[in-house]
């Protein structure tokens, strides 16, 4: 096929093919980005959050309805293990601060040297004097899980937090990278929590995984340590592991139980890991879910766009297109030398779009620490509108092929 007279026609009227060509432009920037950050977002969302086999652990927050000493918060907290660890279908209890994913929870700075001004990061600190590395599940890469004699119990309102403060700690491995690059073991490595003085922690134990409460994007949401504190706070927290199938069973009981072993009222509230993690994804599941049908709306107005050029310019040429026929054009003729058009008018769409593409990814990781963009997004985005571009302009050229010369030479 002749390539001249396809560029002719379409410099004699470029607003049309100019319009289409950013058109898909636009719509190439958007959708490969769009899909980018759906893929970004669906994947945090599923991320390992370090418990193995979130369906198996269960939690329950014990709030007393009165005021209670230091001693009568403690013997409380052992009578409550006591009565959960005693309940059929529980495999281990841990009483803890706060639970990953739950959106609510504690964190502090750590450094490696006192020297230092600023923090090397604000993990979330998970106080629990023992047994939550085996209820949770987690996973230890090195060390081991804390001994009896390393706990700390402290009164919060009267002991001193740096007095009172405990020796060693679990950390995650990412924060342990973070804290000390380069290094292939963290065991008896030292570090600070807290600015000023600080308080030094040796690292017993590193744990593959164990999410923040935040759960944030990116490697910071992975930054934890586990100290041997044990608190009189105002409420308790107990995570259960729990054998398959009896969670809600387990929920059930466990409620009645601790409500028996408390002599004076307190409110008793229950979750599951499965539902902080349901609850914690629900924002990236809905923008996931929004860029889709943005993206789908947006390839529809574009393949509209198409669709209308082409019928435009094959209603402008309907007596051209009768001549060829009779002349001796095929069917094919008349719809190759449309989607060449098409090809021509997409492809340098495609070339602007890319070059729009990354651009806009540049700016989304200086504003929203977005990754790059792969090429395999591009790449997927240039063939999928080519191949709309293609099933875009084959119903108009086709329908014109198939016009009888005369009529097409009588009402042109």
């Amino acid at each position: 096929m002749e390539l001249r007279p396809i560029f002719s026609a379409l410099l004699r009227n470029k607003t049309a093919p100019l319009l289409v060509a950013l058109q898909v432009a636009i719509s190439l920037a958007i959708l490969a980005n769009a899909l980018f950050i759906v893929q970004t977002r669906l994947a945090s969302a599923q991320r390992p959050s370090g418990i193995d086999d979130e369906a198996a652990v269960v939690y329950f927050q014990v709030r007393p309805l009165d005021k209670r000493t230091h001693n009568e918060a403690i013997e409380q907290q052992r009578r409550e293990l006591a009565a959960l660890k005693a309940l059929p279908g529980v495999r281990s209890v841990a009483w803890t601060t706060q639970m990953p994913m739950s959106t609510s929870g504690s964190s502090g700075s750590v450094r490696t040297s006192l020297a230092q001004t600023r923090a090397t990061a604000d993990p979330a600190i998970y106080s629990a004097p023992s047994d939550l590395v085996a209820t949770l599940g987690l996973k230890l890469t090195e060390g081991r899980d804390f001994k009896e004699d390393e706990a700390v119990e402290m009164d919060p309102e009267n002991d001193s937090w740096i007095d009172k403060f405990p020796k060693v700690a679990i950390v995650t491995r990412s924060l342990a990278e973070l804290m000390f690059p380069g290094e292939t073991s963290f065991l008896g490595k030292r570090f600070y929590q807290g600015l000023g003085v600080g308080s030094e922690l040796r690292i017993v134990g590193v744990v593959e995984h164990l999410q923040t409460t935040q759960a944030q994007p990116g490697a910071a949401g992975d930054y934890s340590i586990v100290i041997p504190w044990r608190l009189s706070n105002p409420s308790s927290r107990y995570a259960l592991r729990v054998d398959p199938g009896q969670g809600d069973r387990v929920l059930a009981a466990g409620e009645e139980a601790l409500r028996k072993v408390n002599a004076r009222p307190v409110r008793v509230s229950q979750r599951t890991v499965t539902e902080d993690r349901y609850n914690r994804y629900r924002n990236e599941r809905a923008m996931a879910w929004m860029l889709v049908a943005v993206s789908v709306l947006l390839l529809l107005v574009t393949v509209s766009g198409i669709v209308g050029m082409t019928a435009l310019r094959v209603a402008q040429r309907r007596k051209q297109i009768g001549v060829r026929r009779a002349l001796g054009a095929r069917w094919r003729d008349i719809v190759r030398y449309f989607v060449t058009e098409n090809l021509f008018i997409t492809s340098g769409g495609i070339a602007a779009g890319l070059v729009l593409a990354i651009g806009l990814n540049q700016l989304l990781m200086r504003n929203l620490e977005m990754g790059r963009l792969p090429l395999g997004y591009l790449a997927f985005g240039a063939a999928a509108l080519w191949l709309l571009g293609i099933a875009a302009v084959w119903g108009p050229a086709s329908r014109a092929a198939n016009t009888p010369p005369a009529i097409a030479t009588r009402t042109a």
